[in-house]
């Protein structure tokens, strides 16, 4: 499956050169991780956050997102969030963040 290289490029431009932050080809599309926990990816047209357990309900009532599900089994601390509702920057960089923040709150590996 390919991946939204233009979503991916805004991704980049919001983690400027953030030495904490690597990307990873995976899932058929593209991760980013902090300290080697994914934050967020792209697959498809769709965003993959990393929300934690705790944060899955609140994000879930957000426009455009549903639960991450790629196997079968609903990943409960992960969301997809449809790309057409981020085409405001701001809307983009909210979720990154968010899903930065999560994967800076858990230990290196």
């Amino acid at each position: 499956m390919a991946y939204d290289e233009g979503l991916t490029q805004r991704i980049r431009g919001r983690l400027g050169s953030d030495p904490e932050v690597t990307e990873k080809k995976m899932f058929g599309g593209i991760a980013f991780l902090h300290h080697g926990n994914m934050a967020v990816g792209v697959s498809g047209d769709d965003l993959m956050v990393r929300v934690g357990p705790d944060g899955t309900d609140a994000a879930l009532a957000r426009p455009g997102t549903r639960i991450f599900d790629m196997t079968g089994r609903p990943m409960r601390g992960w969301v997809l969030v449809d790309g057409s509702t981020l085409a405001e920057d701001a809307d983009l960089a909210a979720w990154v963040d968010e899903g930065c923040a999560f994967a800076a709150s858990l230990p290196p590996k």
